[in-house]
């Protein structure tokens, strides 16, 4: 088990910037990956941001070039940095990690954080 808590949420302008941050309950350096995802309001979740375990990172086509993911490992903590924020960046943003499994037959593992909003005004 892991629990996922984002943080860094809320209400900007567009063209402004916020940090998400999701600290993790595990050492995050054991999580085969780790990303973002967002859910707007009557659409599908979808990826923002996706950092495996050997740094090979993965960004969805529109949040590139603006927004920037990373970790630390001694804070076991995942950080979303977003710049030049644009109204339809307007979602839940939830925390994911995939886990390797916990024994030798199990499955791997997904673990999602409870979601924090941005909202992004014209």
């Amino acid at each position: 088990q892991v629990q996922l808590v984002e943080s860094g949420g809320g209400l900007v302008q567009a063209g402004g910037s916020l940090r998400l941050s999701c600290e993790s309950s595990r050492r995050i350096f054991s999580m085969n990956s780790m990303g973002w995802y967002r859910q707007a309001s009557g659409k599908d979740r979808e990826l923002v941001a996706l950092i495996t375990s050997s740094g090979t990172i993965n960004y969805a086509d529109s949040v590139k070039g603006r927004f920037t993911i990373s970790r630390d490992y001694a804070e076991n903590t995942m950080y979303l940095q977003m710049n030049s924020l644009k109204p339809e960046d307007t979602a839940v943003y939830y925390c994911y990690a995939h886990l390797p499994p916990p024994c030798i037959e199990c499955n791997p593992l997904d673990a999602w954080g409870q979601g924090t909003l941005v909202t992004v005004s014209e």
